[in-house]
């Protein structure tokens, strides 16, 4: 019997692969119009809550099957909100890939660098179909990895010209706007709260910290006429009131929000919510109207990973990156 292998990825062999946004972004597109034709397989993510009562902090494990690719994975992520007080990441991952077919693990890898650039290509999909092409001034609510990550991933789909940036740690946010000035040229103006840096946005990120219990800040009226928001901090910025303003409002898989409802999260969605999933496949209408509110609340899914890891994978085989290790 011949010894069975898989390949093992290194943080520095995921980003050495060169998957770029837009790369991801298409693959995120295909992978939504597989699922929304039943060619998908994924359960609700299940999750740990670590830390005490009201941290924020969980570990959840993320399983999914693209079964046209033969392939199947596993995300163990974990977030620690408080992370940075230790000098560590607050968001860690790692991704097992399986061949559908056999059964067998083909590949193990870091999966920090896809939670950070999947989440924000996911955002662009909705984005490309719900906010207005004349779009160019991003609103950052919660200067983390992720403000960072949307802020270069919606420069792939919009001609962006100013970041508004808020974070209830005033470090945090001045940090964020000298990369982006760095990384992107582009002007940055940080505010003293939520509701000012949502002000004369057009496409609008929360980003902050996932809470059961959350005491959102933005209500209804800073959800003005015409802006895109995409909120990928559950409901915990925006009020019951305020997402019930949207005339689009999607959401990534509306089996694992029914999942998460029963654990006590989503208590004030509206009534009428659509899946992204059918936005991409054209079964139900983007934006209809230049003043239009519409909003996307993406849970981050097992199979944005799984199409992203794929994607790196193929790369990193071609390239020759990663080491080989036996079962």
């Amino acid at each position: 019997m011949s010894e069975e292998k898989f390949l093992y990825l290194a943080r520095a062999d995921v980003e050495r692969a060169g998957v770029t946004v837009a790369e991801i972004v298409r693959a995120l597109e295909e992978m939504f119009r597989e699922k929304a034709a039943g060619r998908t397989e994924m359960p609700p993510k299940t999750a740990v809550y670590p830390g005490p009562p009201g941290s924020g902090a969980f570990i959840n494990a993320m399983p999914a099957l693209l079964s046209r690719a033969g392939m199947a994975g596993i995300k163990w992520v974990a977030s620690s909100p408080d992370n940075f007080k230790r000098g560590l990441p607050s968001i860690s991952a790692l991704m097992i890939l399986n061949d559908a077919g056999t059964g067998l693990p083909i590949c193990v890898m870091d999966a920090s660098w896809i939670t950070a650039k999947r989440t924000a290509a996911a955002s662009v999909v909705a984005a490309k179909r719900l906010a207005r092409s004349d779009s160019d001034t991003l609103s950052v609510v919660g200067c983390g990895v992720q403000g960072f990550e949307h802020v270069g991933a919606f420069r792939t789909a919009f001609r962006l010209r100013r970041v508004r940036a808020f974070d209830v740690r005033r470090d945090a946010a001045a940090a964020f706007a000298f990369r982006i000035r760095e990384s992107f040229d582009l002007e940055v103006d940080v505010f003293d709260s939520a509701a000012e840096a949502v002000c004369g946005g057009d496409l609008v990120v929360t980003a902050g910290t996932i809470f059961k219990d959350p005491r959102p800040a933005l209500g209804k009226e800073h959800f003005a006429p015409g802006v895109f928001v995409t909120a990928v901090d559950y409901d915990s910025s925006w009020t019951g009131e305020a997402l019930k303003e949207a005339g689009v409002f999607v959401m990534d898989d509306l089996a694992q929000m029914r999942a998460f409802r029963e654990r006590g999260y989503f208590r004030c969605l509206p009534e009428r919510i659509g899946e992204l999933a059918d936005l991409v496949a054209g079964r139900i209408a983007g934006r209809t109207r230049p003043d239009e509110r519409t909003m996307a609340m993406n849970m981050g899914i097992a199979l944005d990973d799984v199409a992203a890891a794929r994607l790196v994978l193929e790369k990193a085989r071609f390239l020759g990156l990663g080491l080989e290790l036996s079962l």
